[in-house]
């Protein structure tokens, strides 16, 4: 059970007793409502994940969820040393990656290093936040310059810390259930079509997840994630093909955006993919209408910057130049 406690709290006198809250709660904090009191009633408050998603469905904004700063859990045990950092010439390596991404394709921020820390491997030295964070939201603070750790206990979203094998899934996710109360599919077996298909990492099977800035690797990254517009997404398709020709048989179904189709895909297939977000990320973060989402394994990324490297000379300038516009 995460060890971060919530107080949770209705107010009666705006709660319309609906029972949204009861029908959306992913690990069922709150009872159904009974026959003499139509307000919902905390059963299993211990259970909270803080993942806000009661709070954002009540029409009337009736409840709050706050953290108790007391319970924040101390996920490095004394007896416990940390993960040795990186290897200089890594760091520095990684350092002219994000360089060069900057610098031929003009992003605005940085890529994003990503690490899944498994089951008995230790902890690098990174900052763990106080409360949860849903991991798309950690994704979008390192691009901003955050480095963070996020152990299960500090994972908002039930959803993607099971997709990325922090924790057991859920039954109302299991199920398709929550997605069909969202109204995001039309049925149940649509549903749990969606849920079935989409790939999972053995429950307990990593222990934290780790996003930094590329230009500050705290560990050898799994993954690395680019947000950037659709003509520097474009950039970066070919230059993973640069070398090959091959095209992309890329895998994007605007659900489980940052967990699955950023990370979880390229972990697993050891290829490059793309995604367009999805509605947690969109709703949970600041992330732009215009931003698509790059998942490259880190171990195809010195080909990827080779081939971004010969596009630059040539090909990107003539395309950004318009040189085939005709002039007036």
């Amino acid at each position: 059970m995460p060890e971060l406690q919530y107080d949770i709290s209705v107010d009666s006198m705006l709660c319309t007793g609906c029972g949204l809250c009861t029908d959306f709660c992913p690990v069922e904090v709150f009872t159904d409502q009974g026959q003499d009191d139509r307000h919902p009633q905390i059963r299993q408050a211990e259970a909270c994940w803080g993942c806000m998603t009661c709070v954002g469905q009540c029409p009337v904004h009736a409840i709050e969820v706050a953290a108790r700063p007391q319970s924040v859990s101390q996920s490095l045990a004394p007896e416990q040393t940390h993960a040795l950092p990186p290897a200089p010439e890594s760091r520095r390596q990684y350092v002219e990656y994000a360089q060069t991404l900057k610098d031929i394709l003009g992003l605005r921020w940085s890529a994003v290093a990503i690490s899944l820390i498994k089951a008995d491997d230790p902890l690098p030295d990174v900052p763990i936040p106080h409360g949860r964070m849903r991991y798309c939201q950690s994704l979008m603070a390192a691009r901003r310059g955050q480095s963070i750790l996020l152990p299960v206990d500090k994972h908002a979203c039930p959803d993607g810390t099971s997709i990325l094998g922090l924790s057991e899934m859920p039954k109302k996710l299991a199920s398709g259930e929550l997605y069909l109360l969202f109204h995001k599919l039309d049925s149940i077996e649509a549903a749990q079509h969606m849920a079935l298909e989409r790939p999972m990492l053995p429950a307990r099977s990593i222990r934290a997840t780790l996003v930094t800035p590329l230009e500050r690797i705290a560990a050898e990254p799994d993954v690395v994630a680019v947000f950037a517009n659709p003509e520097q997404v474009m950039w970066l398709l070919m230059s993973s093909s640069y070398y090959s020709g091959a095209r992309h048989d890329l895998h994007a179904s605007g659900y489980n955006a940052q967990c699955v189709e950023t990370t979880l895909i390229p972990y697993q297939s050891g290829k490059l993919n793309v995604s367009f977000g999805c509605y947690g990320c969109r709703a949970a973060s600041d992330v732009s209408d215009d931003l698509m989402f790059v998942g490259i394994p880190a171990a195809l990324l010195p080909e990827v910057i080779k081939g971004l490297k010969e596009l630059g000379k040539k090909a990107i300038p003539q395309s950004r130049n318009k040189i085939y516009l005709p002039v007036s």
